[in-house]
């Protein structure tokens, strides 16, 4: 059997400001790397695109904290989203297509304006 996630792409999602693809194989068992890399912010975009409304749960506390808050080199961004797209060769799910892509978004609402 093929593998079922085929790739996840973030683009303004906590700390991936930049749009950022991952691409998943049979094979992968782990994702490494050093402190502050981004591996629980790829965890948690997964739960986040597949619906998750615990914001506890996706270390944060409201849905601005998904979306990129800037840094000292790159403005925040007005938006978060999160893609995964499945393999359904095998009809593991219940539609009539053979790749299946699921999006999430989140939107950074205007601040206030003084009047």
């Amino acid at each position: 059997m093929a593998a079922r996630l085929k790739t996840l792409e973030l683009h303004g999602y906590k700390t991936f400001a930049s749009k950022t693809s991952f691409e998943f194989s049979d094979k992968v068992t782990a994702v490494v790397g050093p402190n502050g890399s981004g591996k629980s912010n790829i965890a948690d975009s997964l739960r986040w695109v597949l619906g998750e409304q615990s914001f506890s749960l996706l270390r944060g506390r409201k849905t601005e904290d998904m979306i990129f808050a800037g840094s000292e080199h790159r403005p925040r961004a007005g938006m978060a989203s999160a893609s995964i797209t499945f393999n359904n060769e095998d009809n593991w799910l219940p539609v009539d297509y053979t790749e299946v892509m699921i999006t999430r978004r989140a939107y950074r609402w205007p601040e206030v304006l003084d009047t």
